[in-house]
């Protein structure tokens, strides 16, 4: 499968943040956006992951600008992410360069990325918010949950999870008000055992499809 994400439309814009420099790569909607769909990436990866990716790759068509995002740490090459708290400041002080007059701006990311659109997603004015594996628990802690950040958005949210996620299996979730679509087979970062009867391939246009569904009637 190919590891590069899609050409963006435009080059990576700059931000300032209170924690450095984030970056935006813009995968513009080619009539126009109806709605932006930003996403964060988690604390082990950036943009590259297979399911920002794919979304960047396949929305626009629809009239969903798709903004990758990457956090300061990420762009200052470092290896480790820091605190939830820097991850949300660095998040509140970038939002401003994702919003367009009269277009509504869903809040979302992966993992760690999936915490800061929850956590964040209220105050500052999201239209909704796309949770992509999102961590209920480190893995085999499931006492530790970080259900109450997923519960709290008070926004329209969908979660998509893999089957055999280990920070949270979609049977671990508590009953709420978001959607939960399950991916079969997936891990954490969405890949399938090699004897899984399922390919890659299926499962990120289960993503795609799932998240274009549940997008697409958030359009003004």
């Amino acid at each position: 499968m190919n590891t590069e994400p899609p050409e963006p439309t435009e080059p990576p814009e700059l931000v300032d943040t209170p924690a450095g420099p984030a970056r935006i790569t813009w995968h513009r909607a080619p009539g126009g956006a109806r709605l932006v769909l930003a996403l964060g990436h988690g604390a082990g990866g950036g943009i590259e992951a297979r399911d920002l990716r794919a979304l960047a790759g396949a929305l626009p068509a629809d009239g969903i600008a798709v903004a990758l995002v990457e956090q300061p740490w990420r762009v200052a090459g470092k290896k480790v992410a820091p605190a939830p708290s820097t991850l949300d400041t660095a998040w509140r002080a970038l939002w401003p360069a994702l919003e367009r007059p009269g277009v509504p701006v869903v809040a979302g990311g992966r993992s760690a990325g999936a915490r800061v659109a929850c956590r964040t997603g209220r105050e500052l004015g999201a239209a909704a918010v796309l949770a992509l594996s999102f961590p209920l628990h480190p893995p085999g802690r499931p006492e530790s949950s970080r259900a109450a950040e997923l519960l709290g958005t008070d926004l329209p949210t969908l979660v998509v999870q893999g089957a055999g996620d280990p920070f949270g299996k979609p049977a671990e979730f508590p009953e709420g008000t978001y959607g939960l679509v399950e991916v079969p087979f997936a891990d954490h970062g969405f890949a399938v055992p090699k004897r899984a009867p399922i390919t890659e391939e299926r499962t990120v246009k289960t993503i795609t499809e799932a998240v274009r569904e549940w997008a697409l009637p958030l359009r003004e």
